[in-house]
């Protein structure tokens, strides 16, 4: 039997706008690699001509270093609300360039840029490597998982905050991950429930809240307001099919009226047979292979099935089992059925 819609708490319909994470990236050299970095891209030259400038050290001008032991690399964070400078945040470093593995290295300084350009965080620390790479010297070898993938738990220092519009803003609005009219409307009354008049709706995705100033009472509220729970509105009837996989996917929502089918297949056989025809005695003549091609072609018409009415998934499921059919041939059948206007569900051919 299909499960009766649970409630749910607020805080997991969706999210206070404002209130998110944002996207970070930067640019930087990891150091210390035992022979598994970049020793011919550029961009790690010229990235090594900085990072010794910056340390006094100038290099020698027309020497370009053959740098085996560093690697470029992609770094990307995300920096959470609320963030204040001083706290830290997770990083993952990928390579740009060749370099086989970041197993061992070590990020120098680099700054991490938002979507404005300006500089939030810095990043710096060991790279941790999860997978195994190995080689032997005839050329053969092993990979376990991906070497030029690392992480620095804690590799970044956020130095500039984000603001949120938490504390100066007198509404705020909580978007639905979903757009459902009902289920906003039921997020709306468990709101003005437990704070009368609070909530209103402004669209389909968007409730707004009005709040009072002060930080304290706010955050109160709120914390309160993500703990309520809520009855979700039934989901749109989809079918969703995957036609690389054959994978079918119904969910409960989906309602089946009563319909007649029949499904037949047709086969083709092609039997190859080749003879060897030898030449007679004295006739100068060669060895030959003769094709022999046997063409036949069967139809399996099966009878005509009848699809009772549906009203729930398991009574779907056990109507598309009485046709023994194959997933591939189920796809077919499933788009005839909302092609004849008998499977109430949209489609979604993936």
């Amino acid at each position: 039997m299909p499960a009766a819609a649970a409630a749910e708490r607020i805080r997991d319909l969706g999210e206070f706008e404002g209130l998110r994470t944002n996207q970070l990236t930067g640019y930087g050299v990891v150091v210390g690699l035992q022979g598994t970095g970049d020793d011919n891209l550029q961009y790690v030259t010229e990235a090594m001509k900085g990072v010794s400038g910056r340390l006094g050290m100038q290099l020698p001008p027309g020497v370009s270093p053959n740098l085996r032991n560093a690697a470029a690399v992609i770094i990307t964070a995300e920096l959470p609300a609320f963030a204040k400078p001083g706290q830290r945040i997770d990083i993952t470093v990928s390579t740009l360039g060749q370099a086989k593995s970041l197993r061992g290295g070590a990020l120098v300084l680099a700054p991490l840029y938002g979507a404005d350009g300006q500089i939030y965080a810095m990043a710096q620390g060991n790279v941790a490597v999860g997978g195994l790479g190995v080689s032997g010297r005839d050329g053969s070898q092993l990979t376990v998982n991906v070497t030029t993938v690392g992480r620095i738990a804690d590799g970044a220092s956020v130095e500039r905050a984000v603001a949120t519009g938490f504390d100066r803003q007198g509404t705020l609005h909580f978007n639905l991950h979903r757009a459902d009219f009902l289920t906003a409307s039921r997020v709306r009354d468990a709101i003005n429930t437990r704070y009368p008049g609070m909530a209103s709706i402004a669209d389909g995705v968007s409730i707004e809240l009005t709040l009072p100033f002060g930080n304290d009472i706010r955050a109160a509220q709120l914390a309160e307001i993500e703990m309520l729970t809520v009855t979700p509105a039934p989901v749109a009837a989809k079918v969703i099919v995957n036609s690389r996989t054959g994978t079918v996917v119904i969910n409960q929502s989906v309602r089946l009226s009563p319909a007649a089918i029949s499904h037949g297949k047709l086969v083709i056989r092609i039997d190859e047979s080749p003879r060897v025809v030898q030449p007679e005695p004295f006739a100068n003549g060669e060895t030959a292979v003769e094709e022999a091609s046997e063409i036949s072609v069967e139809e399996r018409s099966d009878r005509v099935a009848l699809m009772p009415g549906a009203a729930s998934l398991s009574e779907i499921v056990d109507a598309l089992n009485l046709l023994g059919v194959g997933a591939s041939d189920l796809v077919v059948i499933l788009e005839s059925l909302k092609q004849a206007g008998a499977l109430q569900a949209e489609m979604v051919v993936l």
